[in-house]
């Protein structure tokens, strides 16, 4: 699994690449932790953060990855950052419904419909 980052103002991507499994999570947390903990030391923006996860290169998402995309969201919520999923692929869709976990997200279908939602 692969991490990149990109800031548009006070959204930050984070491309995802690979499979989302036990193999990733302390990347993504401290990934998820250092983005938070940046805008936070930034006062100037009152409005908070937004974070957009694009998983459109993510092919499969196991118990592991699920449990980190949990944990991504309620670490979100506990430090006022607005959260999006975007780009999933169809089988990591079918994942998030056949769980019942399809509406803990706001998912979009593309990057830039998922950033723009934070204006």
């Amino acid at each position: 699994m692969k991490v990149r980052t990109q800031d548009y103002g006070d959204v930050t991507v984070v491309e995802l690449q690979g499979e989302l499994d036990a193999d990733f999570t302390e990347l993504l947390q401290d990934t998820i932790t250092d983005i938070v903990a940046k805008h936070k030391a930034c006062p100037e923006r009152s409005r908070g953060v937004g974070i957009v996860l694009d998983m459109s290169t993510v092919g499969f998402i196991d118990s592991c990855g699920l449990g980190l995309l949990l944990w991504v969201r309620d670490y979100c919520h506990q430090n006022k950052t607005q959260l999006r999923l975007a780009g999933l692929d169809e089988n990591c869709a079918k994942i998030l419904e056949v769980t019942r976990l399809e509406n803990e997200f706001d998912r979009y279908a593309e990057l830039a419909e998922a950033v723009k939602s934070f204006v």
